[in-house]
């Protein structure tokens, strides 16, 4: 089992410190001293325990000190959801925790918080690290309804990439919460999404063709080498004699073996792209993360390539 951080941090209220015999003076003085952390207003956590913590687990301790001021029962949902779950945190705001009420009445917001009011049946929720948490097929629901349709399908991708759920699941939820905000992007994120997709920058990718108007690509693409091995394209447009590889540095890690460096994989993945266009008589086109916020020119780069290619006879 992987060791998580969080688990041993615990979160201490106003109330509880001065019980121990603290008294507001001392508490100012251990705030100033950084032997205590404000995570919220009247909870803290140690210095160290917060020191060793990084953007995911600082949250996760947010939410923990929320749900454990909250006045009525409440489930852990939303962007807060995927950060439990292990899911990507692109696009989802860190510095808010969100929790969906069970008394199905509005709650009060505050910078740090944010009180859903929603309807949830005993399969929608699932118990992680000791809280109760939304399942990834209504966590997705969620963060389509609350962010975008991109943010949604990054998460959505994760989760089915993962096997935390599957497409039916998805569908299945959506069609029990079908009054919910939000149904439309629900229904594209669920049109989108595959499986297939293994990350952040290939989702983004995925839905940055979409909104260029691309044909949707082949996923994981398969053809064999010179050398007999397989290899694998993130995308891939036969009929264009178009193939994509997007290009993140968290890619590049991926692949890094013992001895090697980052300029070692950018020439193995160079010769690769080489190898793959001269088997294939295609053109290849690499993705940054930059590239990602212009969907029409990406599309138009696509299209540019495409124009070469001449179908084999």
């Amino acid at each position: 089992m992987d060791y998580d951080p969080v688990a041993r941090v615990r979160v201490h209220l106003r109330k509880e410190l001065l019980a121990s015999g603290l008294d507001d003076r001392a508490l100012a003085a251990a705030l100033r001293a950084g032997t205590l952390v404000r995570v919220r207003y009247g909870a803290y956590v140690t210095g160290a325990d917060w020191a060793g913590l990084d953007e995911r687990g600082r949250h996760r301790v947010l939410v923990r000190a929320a749900v454990k001021q909250s006045r009525t029962p409440v489930v852990v949902s939303h962007g807060s959801a995927v950060a439990e779950l292990g899911g990507p945190l692109w696009g989802l705001p860190t510095e808010v925790a969100q929790l969906t009420r069970l008394d199905q009445r509005a709650g009060r917001n505050a910078a740090d918080l944010h009180q859903h009011r929603g309807v949830l049946r005993a399969a929608d929720v699932a118990v992680r690290g000791g809280l109760r948490v939304t399942t990834p097929a209504v966590t997705v629901l969620d963060v389509v309804a609350t962010t975008s349709t991109e943010v949604g399908l990054v998460v959505a991708n994760h989760f089915l990439h993962n096997r935390a759920t599957d497409l039916e699941q998805l569908e299945t939820t959506r069609a029990f919460h079908e009054h919910r905000p939000g149904t439309l992007g629900a229904r594209l994120v669920l049109r989108l999404c595959d499986p297939a997709v293994e990350s952040v920058g290939e989702s983004r990718s995925l839905y940055a063709f979409w909104r260029g108007g691309l044909p949707t690509p082949r996923l994981q693409w398969l053809l064999v080498g010179d050398d007999g091995r397989e290899v694998r394209l993130d995308f891939a447009w036969p009929e264009l004699g178009v193939f994509a590889e997007f290009d993140g540095r968290v890619k590049y890690g991926r692949l890094l073996r013992a001895g090697q460096d980052a300029s070692d994989v950018v020439d193995a993945e160079k010769r690769r792209e080489e190898m793959v266009c001269r088997i294939t008589g295609w053109r290849c086109l690499r993705i940054m993360w930059e590239d990602l916020t212009d969907p029409d020119r990406l599309a138009w780069r696509v299209r540019s390539l495409a124009s070469h290619h001449r179908p084999a006879a």
